[in-house]
C-alpha cells in the first residue's frame, strides 16, 4: 500500500471537487482490506477469535441472556476482495449477540423516555436533540435486551438519504430505546468501532444507498439482511490498531477540510471585497480598484459561482458607464433619442409599425447615476416592436420551427429543442411576427427560465415564437447593448425575484417589457461597451474552462493515486520491474 504517495500529492489534489470525501472513503477501503496497518504475526488469528465468540454465544444462550440462533449460510463467493491470511470472512450475525430493529413507539405527549429515530443517527454521531419521547408506561412492554447499551451500533434501516448511516453509542442515558426505523447491532468480543468502519465503507453503505436511490417503494434494511451481512474480520488486536489509525486519518481529513474551508472563505472575502468596490465604486479609486480586480480575480476565482459573480460585475459596470471611457466626440444619447423618435414617426406613417401611446416619463424609476452623455429611457422608446409570440398550432410532421422558452438559453439559442408549427397556420401570422436578424428573444414565463434573453443571428425562414417568449426589435440602437442591460442583475434579478416562490405563474407581459427602463449611452459608446463585454466574457469563459481542466486533472491524479494505493503489492512490483 502506497498511501504515502497519495498524502504527498494531497496539496495538488485537495481542491478537486470531492477530494476529501474520496479520501475518507479511501481510508475506510484500505482499513477493511488490511492495507492500512501492518499485520502482526503475534496476533491471535481471527479464526481463534471466532471460536471464542462461538463459545461465549453458546454460554449466553444457555444462560438465557440471548436467543439461540439458527446456523447461518456458509460464505462462499459473497466477498468483494482478498484479505490477509490471519483474517476471516464471516457474517455480522456470527460476531454479535443481538441484531434487531426497534419497536414502533407510543409517543409521550409530555414526560417520557427518549427514543432514537433515524433523524438522530447522523454521520457526525448521535443527535438526541432530534429525539421524541416514548411513554414511561409503554416501557414496561420492552424486554431488557431492547434497552440500548454502551457500544451498541445504531444503523438506519429505511429512507433514501438516511438508510445506511451508522453510529456507535457512547454512555447512553437510562432506558434509551430505538424506533422501528433503526437497527441495533450489539457486537460480541469484537471492536464495535471496527465493525462500524466496515458498515460505513462503500462495500456496504454504497450498496445499500444504491438499492434505496430512485426507488418508488421504500427500501428496507431488514434485521435478516443485517444478520447475513458479510464482514472481513481481522484479529482483535489488529481491529484496535485499524480503529486508531482510521481515527487519526479522519482527524487529518477534518483538518484538511477546515483548511480548505478557510482558504475558500479568504478567497470569498477577497473576491466579494473586490467586486463590491466595483459595484459601488469610489470615483477617486475606481481605476485602481478595477485594475486590481481584473489582475487578481483570475487567481482568486476557483469556483463556478465566483465566475458567475464576476460576469454580473462586468455587466453591472457596463450599464453604469464604468467599463469603457466616455468620448466627448460621441453624439449624446439625447440626440440619438430624437433620431429614434423621428424614425418611429416615419415608420408609423408608412404603416410599417403601429402608432404608440406616449409612455410615462421617467422620474424616480432608476437605480443609479449615469454619465452626462447618457439618458434614462424606456425599452418601448428604443424599439419598433415588442410583442409576445402566439400560441402555435403544432405540426405532427412537416412544419416551420417555433421558438419556445426551452430554446432560449443563456449560452444562446438552441433550436434543437424547437417544435414545429403547421405550415397552414403560418398564413395567420402578420409579417411583423416573423423573426428577424438582431431580434432579442426574452423568456416571459416560468421560474428558472423567465428573464433569459438571447440575440437572434441569421434566423431560418418563417421562424416564429410561442406565447412564452417576447420579441424585442431594437431601432437605431445596438441590440447587444440592450441585451447586456436585460441580462444584468438590475433587470434579471428583479424579474427572477418576482417569479421565485410564487404559487401562480409569474408573467413578463409585453406592457412590462415596453415600460422597462434602460440607461442609454451614445451609440458609439454602446458599440465599445459591447466589444469590451465580449472580451471580458471570453476571459470568463477561459477561466471557466481552466477550472474544468484543473478539476479534471486533479480528479485524474486522485484516481491514479487511489488505484495505485489499492493495487496489490505484487502487481506494483511487477510494474516496477518492467
Amino acid at each position: 500500500m502506497n498511501a504515502d504517495r497519495l498524502l504527498a500529492h494531497y496539496e495538488t489534489i485537495a481542491d478537486a471537487p470531492d477530494a476529501i470525501a474520496r479520501l475518507r472513503r479511501f481510508i475506510l477501503d484500505l482499513a477493511v482490506r488490511g492495507k492500512l496497518v501492518p499485520q502482526d504475526p503475534n496476533d491471535e488469528p481471527a479464526a481463534e477469535l471466532l471460536k471464542r465468540i462461538a463459545k461465549e454465544k453458546a454460554r449466553l444462550a444457555k444462560a438465557g441472556e440471548i436467543r439461540k440462533e439458527k446456523p447461518l449460510t456458509p460464505i462462499e463467493d459473497d466477498t468483494d476482495f482478498d484479505i490477509p491470511p490471519t483474517w476471516r470472512w464471516t457474517r455480522l450475525g456470527v460476531i454479535t449477540s443481538y441484531i434487531q430493529r426497534g419497536k414502533s413507539p407510543k409517543y409521550a405527549a409530555a414526560d417520557g423516555s427518549l427514543v432514537v429515530s433515524q433523524k438522530c443517527v447522523q454521520w457526525r454521531g448521535l443527535d438526541l436533540s432530534a429525539a421524541k419521547k416514548v411513554t414511561l408506561e409503554s416501557l414496561t412492554d420492552y424486554e431488557d435486551i431492547r434497552f440500548l447499551r454502551d457500544g451498541d451500533l445504531l444503523w438506519n434501516s429505511t429512507g433514501t438519504g438516511t438508510i445506511g448511516r451508522v453510529v456507535r453509542l457512547l454512555d447512553p442515558p437510562e432506558n434509551l430505546v430505538c424506533d422501528s426505523h433503526v437497527t441495533v447491532v450489539r457486537c460480541l468480543e469484537v471492536d464495535p468501532d471496527y465493525v462500524r468502519t466496515w458498515l460505513r465503507s462503500d462495500h456496504v453503505y454504497a450498496r445499500i444507498e444504491d438499492r434505496a436511490a430512485g426507488s418508488t417503494n421504500q427500501v428496507e434494511l431488514t434485521a435478516q439482511m443485517a444478520i447475513n451481512q458479510v464482514v472481513p474480520l481481522p484479529p482483535l488486536a489488529e481491529q484496535h490498531r485499524i480503529v486508531a489509525k482510521v481515527d487519526e486519518l479522519m482527524g487529518l481529513c477534518d483538518r484538511l477540510e477546515a483548511a480548505r474551508a478557510g482558504r475558500e472563505a479568504v478567497r470569498d472575502r477577497l473576491t466579494a471585497a473586490s467586486l463590491a468596490r466595483l459595484n459601488a465604486p469610489d470615483p477617486e479609486s475606481f481605476q485602481a480598484d478595477a485594475r486590481f480586480a481584473l489582475d487578481a480575480l483570475p487567481a482568486l476565482t476557483t469556483r463556478p459561482d465566483q465566475i458567475k459573480r464576476l460576469r454580473q460585475t462586468i455587466l453591472n459596470l457596463a450599464v453604469r458607464g464604468k467599463l469603457v471611457p466616455q468620448d466627448p466626440n460621441d453624439e449624446p444619447a439625447a440626440e440619438l433619442l430624437k433620431r429614434i423618435a423621428k424614425e418611429k414617426a416615419r415608420l408609423a406613417k408608412a404603416g410599417e409599425i403601429r402608432k404608440e401611446k406616449p409612455l410615462t416619463p421617467i422620474e424616480d424609476d432608476t437605480d443609479f447615476d449615469i454619465p452626462p452623455t447618457w439618458r434614462w429611457t424606456r425599452l418601448g422608446v428604443i424599439t419598433s416592436y415588442i410583442q409576445r409570440g402566439k400560441s402555435p398550432k403544432y405540426a405532427a410532421a412537416d412544419g416551420s420551427l417555433v421558438v419556445s422558452q426551452k430554446c432560449v438559453q443563456w449560452r444562446g439559442l438552441d433550436l434543437s429543442a424547437a417544435k414545429k408549427v403547421t405550415l397552414e397556420s403560418l398564413t395567420d401570422y402578420e409579417d411583423i411576427r416573423f423573426l428577424r436578424d438582431g431580434d432579442l428573444l426574452w423568456n416571459s414565463t416560468g421560474t428558472g427560465t423567465i428573464g433569459r434573453v438571447v440575440r437572434l443571428l441569421d434566423p431560418p425562414e418563417n421562424l416564429v415564437c410561442d406565447s412564452h417568449v417576447t420579441v424585442v426589435r431594437c431601432l437605431e440602437v445596438d441590440p447587444d447593448y440592450v441585451r447586456t442591460w436585460l441580462r444584468s442583475d438590475h433587470v434579471y434579478a428583479r424579474i427572477e425575484d418576482r417569479a421565485a416562490g410564487s404559487t401562480n405563474q409569474v408573467e413578463l407581459t409585453a406592457q412590462m417589457a415596453i415600460n422597462q427602463v434602460v440607461p442609454l449611452p451614445p451609440l458609439a459608446e454602446q458599440h465599445r461597451i459591447v466589444a469590451k463585454v465580449d472580451e471580458l466574457m471570453s476571459l470568463c469563459d477561459r477561466l471557466e474552462a481552466s477550472l474544468v481542466t484543473a478539476d479534471e486533472t486533479r480528479r485524474r491524479l486522485l484516481e491514479a493515486l487511489l488505484a495505485e494505493a489499492l493495487a496489490p503489492a505484487d502487481a506494483r512490483e511487477l510494474e516496477a520491474a518492467e
